[in-house]
């Protein structure tokens, strides 16, 4: 007997699956486990997976209202991209041209550009103007395999800005089929008419801006985290801690940008508060690796971003790995430092760079990045039960992914159990 289903894909010359380890991310040894079924396929119904195996078993169990013939592909997960400040107006590419002349991060922030630059513009902009330079570059993304992207505020830094970036972070999930993770960053940076005042702006983020950003959360029915750039010159180990703190206790699940520039303690932050992910992680200290090894912190490696800002240090990846911690992977996708919207090229340069291998690449790309903003028990992986976002590959191996870089392999992206692309 024949079961009705939505749809049925099959002949996948590579299925990978990247199934779950014990239930949460893959961690340490384990990361890169695909669970590779050639000539795979799987069946969807209601926008879920039912069965994933071999194609003419799945063939002559199922009846499907579509099918896609995936012949000579490979199939994997939905990218997920769990770091990205994707809302902003304009673009910083003047500061480009003077990084590339010698300016470092933190001179162009002195002089009033960096992150304040984009705060201008964010400010001045309407709702709709927001929408409207975010959706394509969440259309873009989506062609190149996103299915699941973070997005951040940030770049308001006042009560007002920060809750029209919200705004429309929650009108893009409901314009595009991309599906959104929204977090609150206002302690992304310290805005200029706080200058000198840390303290005084940590009071009001914590007193006005996080109670205010979580209850138009709750306002809307939207699950929202709680971030902080702790970093020399912007916000302390201590000041990080009150800001997650507040957060957490309005609700807000911390999340943490950490050892960008230096290693101050903040991953070991993340990993006591229960943070679900500690990003970039370049300068990471020993101690802070070894906690992520037994923690469950995600640690979220961000490779476009030294690659964008010119540098030569990357996240250690390996030592990661060899403590036991769970990695992912993320665009950082943002105006000033990583204006990359394709987790493909992010892959290319996880293996050059981190020294990731293809599959470890991959897991961390889809799997582990699900977990690192808290869905990894229903994306991120072809298990039966999961949502059906998935990729048909115009390639015959998964390892094409890291092979090749600064195109789109995309050849199908399914959503939902609805083909989109």
């Amino acid at each position: 007997m024949t079961v009705d289903v939505d749809l049925l894909l099959h002949s996948a010359r590579q299925l990978c699956i990247v199934p779950a380890q014990d239930g949460g991310p893959q961690r340490g040894r384990a990361l890169g486990t695909l669970g590779l079924i050639e000539d795979g396929a799987l069946a969807v119904h209601e926008g879920r997976i039912l069965e994933v195996g071999v194609s003419a078993t799945l063939r002559a169990k199922y009846r499907a209202r579509q099918a896609i013939d995936a012949a000579g592909c490979a199939v994997l997960p939905g990218f997920v991209d769990p770091h990205t400040h994707l809302v902003w107006a304009g673009d910083r590419a003047a500061e480009f041209e003077m990084r590339i002349a010698g300016a470092t991060y933190m001179d162009i922030m002195r002089a009033g550009g960096g992150i304040n630059s984009t705060v201008r513009a964010v400010r001045a902009a309407s709702v709709d103007q927001l929408v409207a330079e975010t959706l394509p570059r969440l259309q873009r993304m989506l062609r190149a395999g996103t299915t699941t992207v973070e997005i951040k505020t940030g770049y308001g830094l006042d009560s007002a800005s920060e809750l029209k970036s919200l705004d429309a972070i929650f009108r893009l999930q409901a314009l595009q089929p991309v599906g959104i993770a929204a977090t609150f960053l206002g302690a992304h940076a310290v805005p200029p008419e706080f200058a000198g005042r840390t303290d005084a702006f940590v009071e009001m983020l914590v007193d006005t801006m996080i109670p205010a950003a979580a209850a138009y959360a709750r306002e809307k029915g939207q699950p929202l985290f709680n971030d902080v750039f702790c970093e020399a010159g912007v916000f302390d180990v201590p000041q990080s801690r009150r800001i997650l703190e507040a957060g957490r206790a309005h609700g807000l699940t911390p999340k943490i940008h950490a050892d960008e520039f230096a290693g101050l303690g903040g991953t070991r932050l993340a990993v006591e508060l229960g943070a679900v992910s500690a990003d970039h992680l370049v300068k990471t200290l020993p101690d802070d690796i070894a906690a992520l090894g037994q923690g469950q912190t995600v640690a979220v490696a961000l490779p476009a971003t030294p690659f964008g800002l010119g540098h030569h240090e990357f996240t250690p990846a390996r030592a990661i790995i060899a403590a036991g911690g769970a990695l992912a992977l993320a665009t950082d996708c943002n105006p000033g430092t990583a204006w990359c919207e394709s987790m493909q090229f992010v892959l290319a340069l996880a293996c050059r760079y981190l020294r990731l291998t293809p599959a470890e690449a991959l897991a961390a790309a889809t799997l582990n990045a699900a977990f690192a903003i808290g869905r990894g028990a229903y994306i991120g992986s072809l298990e039966a039960g999961k949502q059906a976002d998935l990729l048909v590959l115009d390639a015959p191996d998964y390892r094409h992914l890291a092979y090749r870089f600064g195109g789109n392999l995309v050849k199908h992206v399914v959503k939902n159990g609805q083909q989109i692309v």
